[in-house]
């Protein structure tokens, strides 16, 4: 049993929960301070945990539709070829019937939030499933994952409040553009595999060092548009910090990619994000604790 549930994680790379999940936190945090609710401004138990629930719910199931979707492909590049669909460690029914399970959890987790969050929960679902199919036909399938965990601290400010502020639209931009910027990077290890299968990407389009490039211009938009939002919320300087450590992470994640050394791709692609998504949770959870709304 633990084994087969070590190779369920596995499959969903539960681990990588930690890029989008502080977002999240983060989307909720400013919400319930920017608008005085729950009472004090700060979100409750109940709700941080089905914030919680509902985030790892809908990232299982993306994950897994993601594998589904992907199998031929996963079982004939050879950097993927060991992933547990593709060995026929886990079956496809098994992987349906997760996938399954993992939205009935997530409209579960809608449902106990409020009713706006169980309306729009259908459309997160189709955003995130919607993905696995763009590297099919556009070379920008980095921005539609982008968009898929972008939506995180939307979604969370809805889960709060019951409504949106336009400038958490913000966020869910420079979201979209961080990971897409770090997904391009991943990306330029399939390059070969890409042309040979048909697939699409920005790598395959522009080669790997222009690739590297775009991906710098994209993460340059996330401190641009981080500063933004620490401006149009009028947050204090924890925040600001918080942006000086990020755009320092993400100078140094470029610094460890180039275009003849891809070496260092997974400690780019994993541990740096991973500090900069922890870290910037850390800064603006600080920063909303000492703002004066």
């Amino acid at each position: 049993m633990a084994s087969r549930i070590r190779t369920v994680l596995e499959m969903i790379k539960f681990e990588h929960s930690v890029f989008a999940l502080p977002f999240a936190l983060t989307g909720a945090l400013l919400a319930a301070r920017a608008t005085h609710q729950p009472p004090k401004g700060w979100p409750t138990l109940r709700q941080f945990v089905w914030i919680v629930v509902a985030m790892v719910a809908a990232r299982s199931a993306a994950m897994t539709m993601n594998r589904i979707a992907d199998l031929r492909f996963d079982r004939e590049n050879p950097r993927t070829q060991q992933r547990a669909l593709a060995t026929g460690a886990l079956s496809l029914q098994f992987a349906w019937f997760f996938t399954l399970a993992a939205v009935v959890l997530f409209l579960v987790a809608a449902w106990q939030l409020n009713s706006l969050a169980l309306k729009l929960a259908p459309l997160a679902i189709a955003i995130l499933f919607f993905y696995s199919f763009t590297k099919r036909f556009t070379n920008w399938s980095h921005i539609f994952l982008g968009f898929a965990l972008g939506i995180s601290p939307a979604a969370a400010w809805i889960a709060v409040t019951g409504g949106l502020d336009a400038r958490m639209l913000i966020l869910c931009a420079a979201i979209t553009l961080w990971v897409g910027g770090f997904d391009v990077f991943y990306a330029c290890q399939d390059i070969d595999y890409d042309r040979r299968a048909g697939l699409y990407s920005v790598p395959k389009k522009f080669g790997i060092a222009n690739a590297l490039l775009i991906a710098r211009v994209m993460h340059i938009g996330v401190v641009a548009l981080l500063s933004w939002l620490a401006y149009s919320f009028a947050l204090p300087w924890p925040a600001w910090a918080g942006i000086v450590v990020v755009a320092a992470l993400l100078t140094y994640e470029h610094s460890l990619v180039k275009p003849g050394d891809l070496s260092k791709l997974d400690a780019a692609f994993f541990a740096v994000n991973g500090y900069i998504s922890l870290l910037f949770l850390l800064f603006w959870g600080a920063a909303a604790a000492v703002w004066r709304v």
